[in-house]
């Protein structure tokens, strides 16, 4: 009976031990980062890019045993969540991600509609946050936590109409948007301003409307081919840039049709095919003939994924380096989250001359980059092609 309790002592003793030494060897906590994506929902493309583009950003980090932030090496965690492409799941994403999660910082939401909304939440809760693609001026106004990887649409708007002015010589505009959206909303307005200055009042010959899920534009479409606009202006996403295009061409409409940063898809040719060949958008980057580091991407990216990236992948990719920038430049975390997230911001909002793929960025003190725009002409082979850079 002795030899037993003596036995059992020595064995409690050894566990005791491991504990200790366990105990001792404490791991350093994670630093997540959140995403917050339209994985479903409307547009699962610009979800899927924006979570390829972040998953391969973070296997870089893995492969260098984390990310070393001071004199401390952390393991890095993506904290990936679907906003079902609706304002108010982003919403309760980004709650969500900040109060369970604790993550340190959050990349997304992507459209306007969703990043709208979901800004207010991380401003509120002081928690930085980076919109890729948002380019509506609403994402970041009074919301010292909220920045953006992308030009905006009172830079976009002008930059569309004075090409379209130099580069065709119109004098006469349609316009055809999503008034329940955000984003083509606000970019048709800024666009319809410009346009005026250039040509006086009423060179806007038809601006037309639709509510989002709409699939039938023959009302709108006849409006404008009946109007005498020599072109239409349509700053839609990809789903329904090829119905559009279609119908108009079905409905004789023959004039160019010019996009915005929203055709940037990789989804947009292949909807629209040839319809949409040798039109024009404004947009972030073009990846073809790209060089450099953002051709490093583009490869990387297409042998990993079976695709060219779209320019929200690339943005992701520019938001996620930017966050990682400003994580660095802290010179360390303190373990408060309060804390972490006032430090990361606070950098953020110093970054100047930030090299990225869809080019140089410097913030000012709203949170928005001084960056350049790109005019795309789709190609005969359905190639995004580098046609012209308009800079502020």
């Amino acid at each position: 009976m002795r030899k037993i309790t003596t036995a059992i002592v020595l064995v409690l003793a050894v566990m005791l031990a491991f504990t200790f030494i366990a105990c001792g060897k404490k791991a350093q906590p994670t630093i997540k980062i959140g995403i917050n994506a339209p994985i479903t929902g409307d547009i699962p493309k610009v979800g899927e890019g924006t979570r390829f583009a972040a998953q391969m950003w973070l296997e870089q980090i893995q492969q260098q045993g984390g990310l070393q932030v001071g004199d401390t090496l952390y393991p890095v965690q993506l904290v990936i969540e679907d906003n079902e492409s609706k304002a108010e799941s982003a919403v309760k994403a980004n709650t969500k991600m900040i109060t369970e999660d604790e993550v340190l910082i959050i990349i997304g939401p992507q459209a306007s509609k969703q990043a709208v909304p979901a800004g207010g939440v991380a401003n509120d809760y002081q928690t930085p946050m980076i919109s890729p693609w948002s380019t509506n001026p609403d994402t970041t106004e009074g919301r010292p936590f909220v920045f953006r990887g992308c030009f905006l649409d009172p830079f976009q708007g002008p930059v569309v109409a004075k090409f379209v002015d130099e580069e065709f010589g119109f004098t006469k505009a349609a316009v055809l948007y999503d008034v329940a959206s955000d984003y083509p909303k606000g970019l048709a307005e800024f666009f319809r301003s410009a346009w005026e200055e250039l040509h006086g009042p009423g060179s806007v010959v038809a601006y037309e409307s639709f509510t989002t899920r709409d699939a039938d534009f023959s009302s709108q479409l006849t409006k404008i081919r009946n109007s005498g606009a020599e072109f239409l202006f349509t700053p839609q996403y990809y789903n329904e840039v090829a119905l559009i295009v279609k119908q108009a061409r079905e409905l004789g409409f023959d004039n160019p049709i010019v996009g915005s940063d929203s055709w940037g898809s990789a989804e947009t040719v292949a909807l629209c095919g040839e319809s949409c060949y040798g039109q024009f958008f404004s947009t972030h980057y073009a990846a073809a003939g790209a060089v450099g580091e953002t051709k490093a991407f583009i490869d990387r990216y297409a042998e990993k994924y079976g695709y060219v990236p779209d320019d929200v992948a690339a943005l992701t990719w520019d938001s996620i380096r930017l966050a990682q920038q400003a994580i660095l430049a802290t010179g360390g975390l303190t373990g408060d989250i309060k804390k972490d997230r006032q430090a990361v911001r606070d950098q953020l909002a110093r970054i100047s001359d930030f090299e990225g793929i869809t080019g140089n960025m410097t913030f000012t003190e709203e949170g928005d980059p001084i960056k350049c725009a790109v005019i795309v002409r789709i190609s005969e082979a359905g190639e995004f092609e580098f046609y012209r850079q308009v800079c502020p």
